[in-house]
């Protein structure tokens, strides 16, 4: 995944936030380098996000990558009128999620079964209870319950990287916890 993205110098001119403007240097290159610095230290946290949006690592890396590749050919503008990068990245990388979501979910007819794949690696989380929950619910309410409990971002945070009312946060939350409920109630009533 790393392999496409710009390499960094370890020259140690890391700032606040973890990248810093290079005035010495063209401005061109200095939006380079500071997008490939921002990359660097943003990726573990982007990664474990995608993975959470998505439900497995393969899917994750792929939608950093391609929500990486689309900011990082905008990345002077965004710099200069976002305050805060990352989050404006999460916001698209949600946005990319549901998109494809909404572009695959539709059903395809073939005429023939293909071959008989060959066995996939098991992921260690496809048999938490937690995270087959969580897969389950649909993408928006997935968004929400993973921006709010796992990112720890407020109702107006989560409203404004979505694009939706805060409203519209509070609904899906509350309908994403009752499913969790429903589905974790009958495990709870047996004990």
């Amino acid at each position: 995944m790393t392999a496409h993205l710009p390499t960094v110098s370890a020259s140690g001119e890391a700032g606040v936030g973890g990248w810093a403007r290079r005035t010495h240097q063209g401005a061109a290159a200095a939006t380079e380098d500071d997008f490939a610095e921002f990359a660097r230290v943003a990726l573990p946290g982007l990664l474990r996000y995608g993975h959470a949006l998505t439900g497995n690592p393969h899917d994750a890396a792929d939608l950093v990558q391609t929500v990486l590749e689309k900011v990082g050919a905008r990345w002077a503008r965004i710099s200069e009128s976002c305050a805060d990068p990352r989050a404006y990245v999460r916001k698209a990388m949600a946005n990319t999620h549901i998109s494809r979501w909404r572009r695959t979910r539709r059903e395809t007819l073939i005429a023939e079964f293909p071959h008989v794949p060959a066995a996939e690696r098991h992921d260690r989380l496809e048999d938490e209870p937690v995270w087959q929950a969580l897969q389950s619910l649909p993408p928006r309410q997935r968004a929400v319950v993973v921006l709010r409990y796992y990112e720890g971002l407020s109702e107006s945070e989560i409203a404004q990287e979505l694009g939706v009312s805060c409203g519209t946060v509070k609904s899906q939350n509350s309908k994403a916890l009752a499913s969790l409920r429903r589905r974790f109630e009958p495990a709870a009533g047996g004990r």
